[in-house]
């Protein structure tokens, strides 16, 4: 049962929505579930008497299964896109993952996206330990004289950016000369 009694009211309706839902795609390039989400806080925000919960869900998602139709909406691409954007910020695999699953994504696209990622890079998780390396200015990267100090605390970046201890342990053992020749190879 439709929230708005006549027709004329429902695909005015659905037209509002399908406009908040252009701006949205338009300026953010979101996936189903966040396009989801955006659009239904949108609406509780707009009706004052709100309806039940399920009976603007129903039209948020007609409306969003148009937009896929019209290839407007495409998880699969969404993925692809986020996960190799992640792997160039330093993302290790297990973030790239996890972020993907908070975004809303289907578990066979984000298997596709890492496997990807794998066929194409020899060792994802170890260069982009170096990247991080790079970045955050430690590992390899701090002076000889410091490594061995901040060893535990450059482990524990390393880890909270979600590599393994063995990634980990590999970077942070690298000679400062190898890690220059890793960070001109990427």
């Amino acid at each position: 049962m439709n929230p708005i009694k006549n027709k004329k009211n429902l695909e005015t309706k659905i037209e509002e929505i399908r406009n908040f839902a252009y701006v949205y795609i338009e300026k953010y390039s979101p996936s189903k579930q966040q396009l989801r989400t955006y659009l239904f806080k949108k609406l509780i925000k707009i009706q004052q008497k709100t309806s039940s919960k399920k009976e603007i869900f129903d039209l948020i998602d007609s409306v969003i299964n148009s937009l896929v139709d019209q290839k407007f909406l495409n998880d699969k691409y969404y993925s692809d896109a986020k996960s190799k954007a992640f792997y160039r910020k330093g993302y290790s695999l297990n973030k790239i993952r996890y972020s993907l699953i908070k975004k809303g994504i289907d578990q066979k696209y984000i298997q596709d996206s890492i496997s990807k990622i794998k066929e194409n890079e020899s060792d994802p998780d170890f260069f982009s330990a170096i990247r991080i390396c790079k970045k955050k200015r430690i590992g390899p990267n701090r002076e000889e004289n410091n490594r061995s100090l901040f060893y535990k605390k450059d482990i524990g970046i390393l880890a909270r950016s979600g590599f393994s201890y063995e990634t980990s342990k590999k970077v942070l053992d690298i000679p400062k000369e190898e890690f220059i020749k890793f960070c001109k190879m990427l």
